[in-house]
């Protein structure tokens, strides 16, 4: 049986998991989910507080298995950090970089705190306490910490509609489309 979890972490969890998926409702070839089991590697198969993914047919990098599982790394990671801060920045943090994870957020509550690790680039951003996270593998993709810290969520979503309605959200859905429309080779 899994840790308990305190009421803290799930009332940010059901949040962040709500951005997650209203980017992936605007956003056609993307796929957000919620403690679901990752086959990153034969000693790997972690289960993260949340992910976003591009689906394989759009490009991405991980795959489905026959018996519904995600194989491989998803593009992106979110852990919501209470008690396992510790582990989330080091060891996790580093099994997702080795397994190819793009990109990984860990939100701390207590803190107000968010760490943003763009792990394909080798980039540690440092912590964000204020301002919006902006992502670089999902474009429009804008998490607002003011808001998310002081529980704003009309400002939080409102953030997340602006950068759904940026020109770069709208490129990247055009480039998920155009790779969904190529034929698959072989």
């Amino acid at each position: 049986m899994a840790s308990p979890l305190r009421r803290n972490h799930g009332t940010h969890h059901v949040f962040l998991s709500g951005l997650l998926f209203q980017y992936q409702a605007f956003t056609p070839g993307t796929e957000s989910g919620d403690n679901t089991s990752l086959l990153l590697g034969d000693d790997s198969e972690p289960q993260p507080d949340l992910y976003l993914r591009i689906l394989p047919e759009f490009g991405g990098q991980s795959t489905t298995t026959p018996d519904d599982y995600v194989a491989g790394a998803t593009e992106l990671i979110l852990e919501i950090s209470l008690s396992s801060r510790s582990l989330d920045l080091h060891r996790k943090r580093e099994d997702y970089r080795k397994y190819g994870v793009r990109e990984y957020l860990v939100w701390v509550p207590p803190l107000g705190t968010m760490y943003w690790f763009d792990l394909a680039a080798g980039v540690e951003h440092p912590p964000q306490t204020k301002g919006v996270i902006r992502s670089s593998t999902f474009p429009g993709l804008w998490i607002d910490i003011t808001a998310l810290a002081n529980q704003q969520h009309q400002a939080a979503l409102a953030t997340l509609q602006a950068g759904l309605a940026s020109p770069e959200h709208a490129e990247f859905a055009r480039r998920l489309a155009a790779a969904h429309a190529k034929p698959a080779e072989g």
